[in-house]
């Protein structure tokens, strides 16, 4: 069994740093004493957190890496960077997630891909180039954030859940594979977290105009949970060492809907939907 993982050894690097989980992911590791090195590709909105940080740190090292992860041949050269602002990394924190709505044939194959690329392609790529420097300090951790739709695939998600599916996997397999170098690895199923994903989500070319609006009000409905209640649930965790995180009582119900009826549950799924509605 892995020792508690202790913050402020290394930098804690963290994608998707500039708005939801990521920004109040990165307040509390500041808080808690760890460097950071932000990753998103919005500037604007790392340079203001950065600030922000180094306000209320200013002996913490904070570190600004704007980069589009669907760049994913650049990612090695990304990983360069970070090591050179922060030596000694001990958390990864593979946050970054790109929402797309619509159903398999309302996607197109671009879109699809891109979706792919954003959440697994990067987090497989930026664990590999990173991975030698976690190895390096001892009592390392990895942070995967898959999804409440990486416990269930509900319609109109293909592309996501499959990406967060994907994530679950890679996970999991991770984990055994690292126990025995002292490396933990925790992978996060957050439910709905009240950020800016409905806002920020891509559509599918082929979804009518008319229904896109409707779509992204019933999703916002979804989204109840406190982003800093949800970042706290997570560094529990990682701090614990804990496998598997599942964050907000709906990802709870869900995952227990899921392991009791493998095979049925949409039918109960979408009721539940209704009575939230």
């Amino acid at each position: 069994m892995l020792a508690p993982y202790l913050f402020g050894q290394g930098a804690a690097v963290l994608t998707g740093a500039a708005g939801g989980i990521g920004s109040e992911l990165a307040r509390q590791l500041a808080a808690k004493g760890s460097p950071v090195a932000l990753i998103d590709r919005d500037q604007a909105g790392l340079e203001a957190l950065a600030a922000e940080l180094r306000g209320r740190h200013p002996a913490r090292r904070v570190s600004v890496h704007p980069f589009d992860l669907t760049r994913s041949g650049e990612i090695p050269a990304l990983a360069g960077d970070v090591l050179r602002a922060h030596p000694r990394v001990s958390l990864l924190v593979n946050n970054a997630g790109l929402a797309l709505g619509g159903t398999f044939e309302q996607v197109s194959a671009e879109q699809f891909g891109e979706v792919m690329a954003v959440n697994f392609g990067a987090t497989v790529a930026l664990t590999r180039s990173l991975l030698p420097a976690l190895r390096s300090e001892l009592g390392a951790h990895i942070v995967n954030v898959s999804s409440l739709f990486g416990l269930i695939g509900p319609a109109g998600q293909s592309a996501y859940a499959a990406s967060k599916f994907a994530v679950r996997g890679f996970s999991e397999v991770l984990r055994h594979e690292l126990a025995p170098q002292g490396i933990g690895l925790s992978v996060v199923h957050p439910g709905g977290v009240r950020t800016g994903i409905a806002r920020n989500a891509r559509i599918g070319q082929g979804v009518p105009a008319g229904e896109v609006a409707a779509a992204q009000r019933d999703f916002e409905r979804l989204l109840r949970l406190d982003p800093a209640e949800a970042a706290r649930l997570i560094l529990r965790g990682v701090e614990t060492r804990a496998p598997r995180v599942i964050v907000g009582p709906d990802a709870r119900v869900l995952d227990l809907l899921a392991r009791l009826l493998p095979g049925t549950y949409w039918p109960v799924v979408q009721t539940l939907m209704r009575v939230q509605r």
